[in-house]
């Protein structure tokens, strides 16, 4: 039986490994919402001057999209036991428009663990990210660290 996704420590997360998980169907209301407060560009907020734009329609602000991105990763991906925050990410692209409609999923991929040499309670683990939409296209990836307690604090 596999190991539940809350139980998971360091140790448990295996380079090459690749997780697909999550839904979301996003709407033009939450698309609108998240913009009016975190960032009110037109193509965002206001579908008619969204027709207009380089878009030709409304489109989630790629913040928007990342926030939904780490939600699914939460639920799915990181054990609330084991993980520790993450001390940033690299590669941050937004590669397709989010429109009012798109349905959403993650897929992670391990590239790579390292313990900590300082800290052996904990490790690293670098991830590649991927927000995918209901037709397998990426609309969003970066590179991602995590910190990640240990199950044993000696190496081994």
């Amino acid at each position: 039986m596999p190991m539940s996704q809350k139980d998971r420590y360091f140790e448990d997360y295996l380079p090459g490994e690749v997780h697909e998980f999550g839904s979301h169907t996003v709407s033009a209301e939450e698309i609108i919402e998240f913009a009016q407060r975190y960032d009110p560009q037109p193509f965002h907020t206001n579908p008619q001057a969204a027709a207009g734009s380089l878009y030709g329609g409304l489109i989630a602000s790629g913040w928007m999209t990342g926030a939904i991105m780490m939600r699914m990763v939460v639920d799915y991906f990181l054990a609330p036991a084991s993980s520790m925050g993450s001390p940033g990410l690299d590669e941050l692209r937004w590669t397709r428009p989010v429109r009012p409609g798109d349905t959403l999923r993650v897929r992670v991929a391990v590239i790579e663990t390292r313990r900590s040499q300082s800290k052996p309670d904990r490790g690293i683990l670098l991830v590649q990210q991927e927000c995918l939409n209901q037709n397998d296209e990426v609309v969003m990836s970066s590179k991602s660290m995590s910190l990640c307690r240990c199950r044993n604090a000696e190496p081994g």
